[in-house]
């Protein structure tokens, strides 16, 4: 395909006219509801979209966005950077990881602060990329700081296949995967626990598109019929996620609870079935995973099976990693923001002491993280 070609697709998913079209139909089918509805965007992917669209501005007041905890750079506890800082600075030893990883803070510093004092710390596009740095680097060892919900696992076990497979002799993994539907129970279940909590209820999800691209929509059907709430995958492209909010809308006037897929361009109730394979070959659950704001969620993380350990970074260094729970930045309320019991410029140190230059907290740092994008486009909020 073509850039032109490109354009002219990303152009239509981001009509104005069509914009307003859908933002019109939301209205009209807005004054019917009976209460208002909280919608959580699971995906920080759709969080930046509804920013930098302005889409709060074209919906009614009845209908609130939630912000969710879907953005893998955020949700990293500060222990499992002070992993990552404490392996990069391991004697012969490059470390490896995806893009804004680098700059989140732990207790000792960032990845960016390690490589400052001489650590070799090295980001990349693709998990593929760390082949090339272990072919030029023979006589050191190359831990890869595996991140990411499922739309990226498939690429870390890829490199596994390979590394197995060719017996690549120094590549490391430190794998740091988290799942998506394990959360959407935890936060629907900690809000439930508290009657007068109505103004952070989750009424409805929209399900993330790229993530369920790999995983299929099937992971999402427990929560029309075991938690009454509807899901719609939705793409981020902000006609995308009008159509889905109106689809959503029009679940409740109707009074309905389903599973829908607006993304059916690239989703499918099965998903990647090749992807899934590969990542139960090499993968399992582990019994708890914590998640930064939520604490330990149970089943909602990966970890390498047992007769991977040989390559398992976590494993093979278990004495020198620090195993006791870090907490945040006293002013930061990140946790808050993760769980959608807050909104970034509700934080008192927010666009002042903590920016994209100088984050304090992880939702600041990532390209993806709320609280970047209520910096970059606050200006749209009604």
């Amino acid at each position: 395909m073509s850039q032109l070609q490109l354009k002219d697709l990303y152009d239509g998913f981001r009509n104005p006219e069509v914009i307003e079209g859908f933002a019109k139909l939301i209205n009209e089918e807005a004054k019917k509801l009976p209460k208002p509805i909280n919608i959580m965007e699971v995906c920080g992917g759709h969080t930046h979209s509804i920013m930098k669209f302005g889409l709060p501005q074209l919906l009614p007041d009845n209908i609130n966005f939630i912000h969710g905890p879907g953005c893998p750079v955020c949700i990293m506890p500060k222990e499992r950077i002070d992993h990552a800082y404490i392996l990069a600075e391991l004697d012969d030893t490059i470390l490896v990881t995806l893009g804004d990883m680098i700059k989140v803070p732990g207790s000792h510093g960032s990845l960016q602060d390690a490589r400052a004092k001489g650590a070799d710390v090295r980001f990349v596009y693709s998990p593929l990329d760390t082949l090339k740095i272990a072919k030029e680097n023979p006589d050191k060892k190359i831990i890869f700081f595996a991140i990411g919900f499922e739309t990226t696992t498939p690429m870390t076990t890829s490199l596994i296949d390979i590394v197995i497979k060719k017996e690549i002799k120094n590549i490391f993994f430190h794998i740091n995967h988290v799942t998506v539907p394990e959360v959407m129970v935890e936060l629907i279940d900690s809000r439930d626990e508290h009657v007068d909590s109505y103004n952070n209820r989750i009424d409805a999800f929209l399900g993330p598109s790229h993530v369920s691209v790999i995983t299929g929509s099937k992971i999402y059907e427990k929560f029309p019929k075991e938690y009454n709430r509807p899901v719609v995958v939705a793409g981020f492209e902000p006609v995308d996620i009008m159509e889905a909010i109106l689809m959503i809308v029009r679940q409740f006037n109707e009074g309905r609870c389903e599973l829908e897929v607006e993304y059916k361009r690239l989703v499918s109730y099965d998903g990647n079935k090749k992807a899934q394979a590969l990542i139960a070959k090499y993968f399992e659950k582990a019994s708890l995973f914590k998640w930064r704001g939520l604490g330990n969620v149970p089943q909602s993380g990966y970890r390498l099976k047992e007769e991977f350990s040989f390559l398992d970074a976590e494993h093979i260094y278990a004495d020198i990693l620090p195993k006791e729970e870090i907490e945040d930045h006293k002013l930061c309320i990140c946790g808050d923001i993760l769980r959608g019991m807050a909104k970034p410029n509700e934080c008192t140190i927010f666009g002042t002491a903590c920016k994209p230059q100088t984050p304090l907290g992880s939702c600041m740092v990532s390209s993806e993280g709320a609280c970047a994008a209520y910096y970059k486009y606050g200006n749209l909020l009604k």
